[in-house]
């Protein structure tokens, strides 16, 4: 299987859809305005994905042998070790990590990239496009660092002639790229490999933000040839508090802990001056001060083994018949737009926002939940350069609620709603979610609204 995502590898589109995962929540029951109740459709995946049912069994089958890990002498202190290096490997392979590379547990992507930002070498060159998550766009301004922040390119190879004008303008020294895998705006699929490749020509390193991509395809480090991955286990089917950084280990090992204290430390000596003397570990440890979250670090590895026993090829068939039928239905609504930075038909991932219409997208996002049980998200999604872009720069203008009204000539959308679903989506709940549309569309809601604490909230029925 080729790597993705590439420039031109689409996922074959099969016609049938196979079952989904199970996942937790699949039975919980919602209250609408009207005082019914109806099962909920989550289709926000791309914030937080349910727990897989698999996941929820191991961690309970673990949770009566839970107990401190490394230094402990206790036969379940042992166990809890065993566990937690186990799922390191686990991990390793499912991200088919050359056997140098390690696997350092965080808190989540965010986590992973700060913890990179920190061990860079001083005077390192950022390079970055502006169309990324805040996650991997912001860590990069702390001092010593040096960003450089690339426009939004309109295609695939518009990116990487970009890249490759910016790497060959600039100074010798450190430098990394940090390059998303799918964006989680439009779940378009990025060109990793061909910019791995332009960046490595240069002597550039990259870290791939996979928090979208990984819980949709196959993410081979050997094969798209990046440095380090960067990865939320509460995105794949683990919400149990853990990420991951993965990749080279120099550069982690040569820079100070990114948290000093126990676990980080090898030997710790208080001398006659009133100092102390740290000699600190190499390795994951090295990052890993504290307690570990052991829960969440075997949780993401029994996601990993989820995914990889169900077939990453099989999965990414099954999305995309799902993917055709809400695109094509969202078609042939008028006044839908959905956004793209790449074109309608670039390779994505099961992600996708647009805007209505006449409708500020609060407040049609409140609509789906209060009047028909469905979850999705609303806003500028921690992607705010690339989201206003996309909406003609108009983003940074309050949210209105109300009843949708004519836009006036001219006038911008000022947020967008996601919908996002993944291994765990029923194909009732993408039908569900295209009648709600319609509806909505078609015959405006049924209730009023207001803005309460931020937010759109139902205000009686209309």
């Amino acid at each position: 299987m080729t790597a993705q995502p590439v420039l031109d590898a689409p996922v074959p589109r099969p016609t049938a859809v196979t079952a989904p995962l199970p996942v937790l929540g699949r039975d919980v029951e919602v209250p609408l305005v009207t005082g019914e109740k109806v099962p909920y459709a989550a289709l926000d995946y791309a914030a937080s994905a349910p727990a897989l049912q698999r996941v929820w069994d191991d961690v309970a089958a673990y949770l009566p042998c839970y107990a401190s890990v490394h230094r402990g002498a206790g036969y379940l202190s042992q166990l809890s070790t065993d566990l937690y290096e186990e799922s390191r490997r686990t991990v390793a392979g499912f991200l088919d990590l050359p056997e140098d590379h390690q696997v350092v547990f965080t808190r989540g992507t965010t986590d992973s990239l700060n913890l990179l930002a920190a061990a860079l070498p001083a005077g390192t060159r950022v390079f970055v496009f502006a169309t990324e998550h805040h996650a991997s766009l912001l860590p990069w301004r702390r001092a010593g660092l040096r960003p450089v922040y690339l426009p939004a390119p309109r295609s695939p190879r518009q990116a990487v002639a970009a890249l490759e004008e910016a790497l060959a303008t600039a100074p010798q020294g450190p430098g990394l790229l940090c390059v998303t895998g799918a964006s989680n705006v439009t779940g378009e699929l990025w060109p990793v490999a061909e910019l791995t490749g332009v960046a490595h020509r240069h002597g550039v390193r990259v870290v791939l933000d996979a928090a979208q991509l990984a819980p949709h395809r196959r993410v081979s480090v050997r094969e798209l040839g990046v440095d380090w991955v960067a990865l939320s286990g509460h995105k794949l089917y683990a919400p149990f508090g853990a990420g991951v950084l993965a990749g080279r280990a120099d550069w982690l090992d040569a820079a100070e802990p990114y948290l000093a204290g126990g676990g980080a430390s090898r030997t710790v000596d208080h001398r006659d001056a009133g100092t102390v003397a740290v000699e600190w570990h190499r390795g994951p440890a090295r990052h890993e001060a504290g307690s570990p979250n052991v829960v969440g670090s075997y949780a993401l590895a029994s996601a990993c083994r989820a995914l990889s026993d169900a077939g990453p090829d099989a999965l990414a068939a099954r999305e995309e018949v799902l993917l055709g039928r809400l695109r094509a239905g969202l078609a042939e609504v008028p006044g839908v737009r959905v956004l793209s930075l790449f074109g309608e038909d670039h390779p994505r991932v099961g992600v996708l926002s647009f805007v209505v219409e006449g409708w500020n997208s609060s407040h049609f996002s409140a609509a789906l939940s209060a009047e028909h049980g469905i979850g999705v998200r609303d806003g500028l999604f921690c992607a705010h350069p690339l989201v206003r872009s996309l909406l003609g720069d108009a983003g940074d203008a309050p949210a209105r609620c109300g009843a949708p009204e004519p836009s006036p000539p001219g006038e911008r959308s000022l947020n967008a709603v996601r919908v996002s679903f993944g291994a765990g989506t029923p194909e009732e709940h993408i039908e569900r979610f295209l009648s709600a549309v319609r509806s909505l569309v078609g015959d405006g809601p049924r209730w009023n609204y207001r803005t309460e604490g931020g937010r759109c909230v139902p205000d009686g029925r209309r």
